[in-house]
């Protein structure tokens, strides 16, 4: 054999060992990929169970299925593990890694959580929501006003069902409204305090019994789908089709030491189930509050004039101004809902009526 046949030879062998070695390697590395560590996750919605399996489960059940193993998110219902009202300062301490709610009830620390649930009339129907973040620049305002808050990550906005009241006794004018003890949002709320109204603030699973003792006189917390899907249209029997909000915004937020955490791909597929959740309740809501007051058969449907509603819409301009005077961002807020429902307004029907 000749010296270079010898040297071609040896060459071989060399890169032989080093190609086992190196597929040894990767057979071996391979199980450590595997046995990394299960990131798990405790992530309470503001929702009861029956209202839950709509607006949040299917799509944690995705996730969970997506994720493959890697991660698994388990899902607590309203007050389950804390209270509506500290689940952002639990969240915040790492009590629970994340959560969907609007910021008012949960009572972030944020000028911009008035915002958050039902802001008396910032919006007439559920796509003003997505359009209001996306295009019109509230997205990069509620990442700001997060931004300044320690270990908190604001995740996602989406729309949920327009708020109406569903009462005991029937609402045909404003006067029906003065001295009735309502469950609804901190805002909300404060607004309707304004016609006499008295917001009662109770645990969501408390609700239906109050209603029943007489410890509340109706709900000003939902659409008619939310309604018959909760069991509140089995304890009250109207519901006045007039609104304050065309459509609750609700949020993800999430303990940022636990999201920062997550790998991108995990971090990825959360935020594609959070557009799916937002897309199911889109339409889950527009179809459910149209059947339920053509078809339902529990709740009576009663109004309020429309010249006599426009007291309460006006008086909702005066509120926004005064909420305006809070803050800069808030100053910063008011002013794109009056641009965007000015736009609304004069692109006509279908956008405003």
């Amino acid at each position: 054999m000749t010296k270079q046949a010898m040297k071609r030879r040896s060459f071989i062998k060399k890169a032989g060992v080093g190609t086992a070695a190196a597929a040894a390697t990767a057979t071996l590395g391979a199980p450590y990929v595997k046995a990394q560590k299960q990131i798990k996750w405790r992530l309470q919605t503001y929702a009861g169970p029956a209202l839950a399996e709509h607006v949040i489960k299917p799509s944690i059940d995705a996730f969970n299925k997506v994720a493959n193993g890697d991660m698994v998110i388990e899902l607590y219902t309203a007050d389950q593990l804390v209270p509506t009202g500290e689940l952002f300062r639990a969240m915040q301490k790492g009590t629970i890694d994340a959560v969907q709610s609007d910021d008012d009830s949960i009572a972030a620390p944020v000028d911009v959580s008035v915002f958050g649930g039902y802001f008396p009339f910032g919006t007439r129907y559920s796509l003003d929501v997505p359009v209001l973040f996306n295009q019109y620049g509230l997205k990069e305002i509620w990442e700001e006003a997060y931004g300044e808050v320690e270990n908190v990550t604001w995740l996602s906005a989406g729309a949920w069902d327009p708020c109406h009241f569903n009462t005991v006794k029937p609402i045909k004018s404003l006067a029906d409204l003065k001295g009735i003890r309502v469950f609804t949002f901190p805002t909300a709320g404060k607004f309707l305090s304004r016609f006499g109204v008295v917001p009662v603030t109770l645990p969501w699973e408390d609700i239906e019994v109050a209603v029943q003792t007489g410890e509340l006189d109706g709900i000003a917390w939902s659409g008619i789908t939310e309604d018959y899907t909760v069991g509140w249209a089995d304890v009250t029997n109207y519901f006045l089709t007039n609104n304050i909000s065309g459509a609750w915004i609700g949020s993800y937020f999430a303990n940022s030491e636990r999201w920062n955490e997550m790998p991108a791909h995990l971090q990825q597929l959360f935020r594609l189930c959070m557009d799916s959740s937002h897309y199911y309740r889109q339409h889950w809501y527009w179809g459910g509050e149209a059947h339920l007051r053509t078809k339902g058969t529990k709740l009576k449907l009663t109004s309020i004039p429309d010249a006599e509603w426009k007291t309460v819409e006006d008086e909702a301009l005066k509120f926004w101004d005064e909420i305006a005077t809070q803050s800069p961002r808030s100053a910063k807020v008011v002013k794109i809902l009056k641009e965007y429902n000015e736009v609304m307004r004069k692109a006509g029907p279908p956008y405003r009526y």
